[in-house]
């Protein structure tokens, strides 16, 4: 089996696709970003802390979330050059959270504009983001396609 969104930017991508990814956050990951970035936030990590910042239990760190989109550059080769959050609520937990990622524009030049949104399972939206980057151009699209043929 091959990789969708590799062979999607093979076939050629445009203004106003969309890709979506969910995926639930556990305490164990979010305490292991932590340890990666070294965020000891206590938001984090201690339930009276969260509660004297008004939320209903630890939360999540907002750029683990965030994250999701890297799922997309990964798969298609995008090279970022910007990226703009905004986190609306806390992700808390057990969470689950879906990631909806908009091409908004795209240069024959490569570069190219999205917006991500990230929604949990009650439907709440919890973040926004803006991207900027570059796609691969022709010679690029025929390595990735190499790369999918060999079993990527």
């Amino acid at each position: 089996m091959g990789n969708p969104l590799r062979e999607r930017t093979i076939r050629q991508l445009q203004p106003g696709d969309t890709f979506c990814f969910s995926r639930r956050f556990s305490q164990e990951e979010t305490h292991a970003f932590g340890d990666l970035t070294r965020d000891y936030n206590p938001v984090h990590y201690d339930s009276r802390w969260t509660r004297s910042k008004g939320f209903k239990g630890r939360i999540c760190h907002g750029l683990l979330v965030g994250g999701m989109i890297c799922e997309f550059g990964g798969q298609v080769g995008w090279l970022a050059t910007g990226m703009n959050f905004r986190f609306l609520h806390p992700v808390y937990f057990d969470d689950t959270i879906q990631c909806k990622i908009t091409l908004t524009r795209l240069e024959k030049t490569g570069r190219a504009e999205a917006k991500a949104e990230f929604t949990n399972q009650d439907g709440r939206q919890v973040a926004l983001a803006a991207m900027t980057g570059r796609l691969p151009l022709e010679d690029e699209k025929k390595l990735l396609n190499q790369m999918v043929q060999e079993g990527d």
